[in-house]
Order: structure tokens, then C-alpha cells, then sequence
């Protein structure tokens, strides 16, 4: 497990009770113990892979968990359909709810980033009796609404969700596709770097200017590793989880989603101050829906926790997961 070497990692692909094909990557430790053994399920966000959590993998096995971490719907090797209706959380949980069935596990802790901490929150209300706890990294939670907002309402609310309404905006696709070097630069730009991407029109603007960022979160060969893997498999099934508001609405509408998580959940939500798209406002409205959440701040880290803050990520993880009765006994090894 070599987070130089995407190679060096257990790669598998199957065939969902949903239908739907995933490629992920399964981990378990060496002394792995199918009853005994707890499972971390990783969700990464837009625009990542499985590979986000690259550096989190290994650590976490080392320590005595599995850890499993899918190509999410419309990345990397699992499926990507056309249509956004398709990129519901609905759907997607069940998506997830049959990845656990298909590996045997019937209770998962479930760790989300980005698109991921907002697809793992809706996991706690689709699949509450699946999960044994929750982290979510620089997405905080929010409820589901009684009416629906279109997103260039909430743009007008929260100027820096502003980028969204043009992810929505279908003409989006072939623009980021046609300036992929360059969009990837502005997306995994280091904190301290003061180009604005989040109000509305700022993001287009920068994009079509074609001058590709000096600064990144991440090294050469990381970037040219997500370079190469957009380049393949394009930037529709991605941009999708931004145009499935109106589904997502109706969904849990017909639902009748709680809006609170259940009581007894524990969630752990971390968040970098420098990070433009985590609102404080929100954070602090999303506690109003979750009893047992500790909140954990990374002073002047941006929005690419796990390869920013990619140790203090790991161990804060770790140290929250022993606290439970559920941590491993016996740790594993690499």
C-alpha cells in the first residue's frame, strides 16, 4: 500500500444488486477477523477518486481495520451513466447499502469528503441500521429541506456556492473537459493562493483564461495521475452530482427523510479554516441536528484535507475510533 503506486493497493470490481458496476479498493489487515474486524468505508468527492485517501489507507489497516474505497458513480472504473437522475443520494446510497452486502458487512463506520460527506450524511437517514458511526471531512451536514431551493437561489444566500450554479449549467462539461489541465490546477490550488473559484462566474472566468496554476496541493506525479484519469473518463458523470437537486428534493420528499440524525450516532466532522466552500454558518446550523458531534478545526488548511492535513487526518481519526467500543484489538500489519 504505497500511496505512490496506485498499483501497489487491492483493486476489485463487482456487479451491484443495484445493477451498477463499482471498481474499489478492499484492504483488510493481516490478522483480519470477518465477525470481529470494523470496516471503514471511504467516500471521496468531486472532482476525486478512490485515490484521495491514497495517504489514510495504510495507517488505518495498519491499525486493524478494513478499509474499502470506491470509485464513486461516474469515476475511475465504475459505471458512469448518463443521465443525472442516475447520480441521486438516493440512489448512491444504495449503491453503497450494496457494496456492504456484497462484501459481507452488515455495520460500517462510513468516512465522507466533500460530495462524499454530504452522500455518507444521507447514508445515516436512507440506511441509519448500516452504520456504527460517521465522520465527514469539510462538508458539514445538512438536513433535508421542506422546499426545494434551486441552487441559483442559494447562491444568492451563500455567495461562496456560487461555482455550483455553473457545475449545474450542462454547458460546464465540454468547457472543463476542453481546459482539463487547467481546471484541475484551479480545483487542487493550495490555500494560501488568493484566486477566487467559489462566487459565481469567477471559476468560468479563470478556466477560460487557460493559465494553469503554478501552486497545487498536490506533487507532479499526483496531478498527472488525475490528469490522465479525467482525461479517460471525462467530467459528466462527475459535474451530475451537481444536477441532481430537484431529485435529490423529490426523493426525500416522498421519503419523508428525518431531518435530524439518529440520536445515537456519533459523528466526527473535520474542516479546514482556509477551506472558501465550508461555511461556518452551516456548521454551526448542523448542529442543531446531531446530538453527539465533536467538531475538529485545522488551522490554516484548505479544502484537500487528506493530503494537507494528511497525518493529523489519520490519527485524529484513529484516536476518535479507539474511544469506541468497536475499536480493534489486535492491530494488523502492513
Amino acid at each position: 500500500m504505497d500511496p505512490h503506486n496506485p498499483a501497489s493497493f487491492n483493486h476489485r470490481l463487482a456487479k451491484l444488486a443495484t445493477g451498477r458496476t463499482y471498481h474499489f479498493v478492499d484492504q483488510v489487515p493481516k490478522d483480519y477477523d470477518h465477525q470481529r474486524t470494523t470496516t471503514l468505508l471511504c467516500v471521496h468527492g468531486f472532482p476525486d477518486l478512490w485515490y484521495g485517501w491514497r495517504y489514510q489507507i495504510g495507517p488505518w489497516v495498519h491499525k486493524g481495520y478494513r478499509v474499502v474505497v470506491p470509485d464513486m458513480l461516474g469515476y475511475g472504473g465504475t459505471d458512469k451513466p448518463h443521465n443525472s437522475s442516475e447520480y441521486s443520494t438516493q440512489k448512491l446510497c444504495a449503491d453503497l447499502a450494496a457494496l456492504l452486502d456484497i462484501l459481507g458487512v452488515q455495520q460500517a463506520v462510513l468516512i465522507g469528503h466533500d460530495w462524499g460527506a454530504f452522500t455518507v450524511g444521507r447514508f445515516a437517514l436512507w440506511y441509519p441500521e448500516r452504520l456504527l458511526s460517521l465522520v465527514m471531512l469539510s462538508v458539514p451536514y445538512t438536513p433535508p429541506s421542506q422546499v426545494y431551493i434551486p441552487i441559483e437561489e442559494i447562491a444568492k444566500r451563500v455567495p461562496n456556492l456560487g461555482y455550483q450554479v455553473y457545475f449545474a449549467n450542462s454547458a460546464s462539461t465540454s468547457e472543463i473537459e476542453s481546459n482539463l489541465r487547467n481546471f484541475l490546477s484551479l480545483i487542487f490550488k493550495p490555500p494560501e493562493d488568493t484566486n477566487d473559484i467559489t462566487g459565481r462566474g469567477a471559476l468560468y472566468n479563470l478556466l477560460v483564461r487557460a493559465e494553469e496554476q503554478k501552486n497545487s496541493v498536490l506533487d507532479d506525479k499526483e496531478f498527472e495521475h488525475y490528469l490522465k484519469e479525467f482525461s479517460n473518463s471525462g467530467m459528466n458523470g462527475p459535474l451530475n452530482y451537481y444536477r441532481t437537486g430537484k431529485h435529490r428534493h423529490e426523493e426525500e420528499e416522498r421519503a419523508k427523510l428525518q431531518t435530524n440524525l439518529p440520536r445515537t450516532l456519533r459523528v466526527l466532522f473535520m474542516w479546514g479554516t482556509q477551506d472558501p466552500t465550508t461555511i461556518p454558518l452551516v456548521i454551526n446550523k448542523s448542529k442543531k441536528f446531531i446530538d453527539k458531534l465533536q467538531d475538529v478545526a485545522f488551522e490554516g488548511k484548505g479544502h484537500w484535507l487528506m493530503v494537507e492535513a494528511k497525518d493529523e487526518v489519520t490519527n485524529k481519526v484513529l484516536a476518535w475510533l479507539q474511544e469506541m467500543t468497536f475499536q480493534p484489538i489486535v492491530e494488523g500489519k502492513l
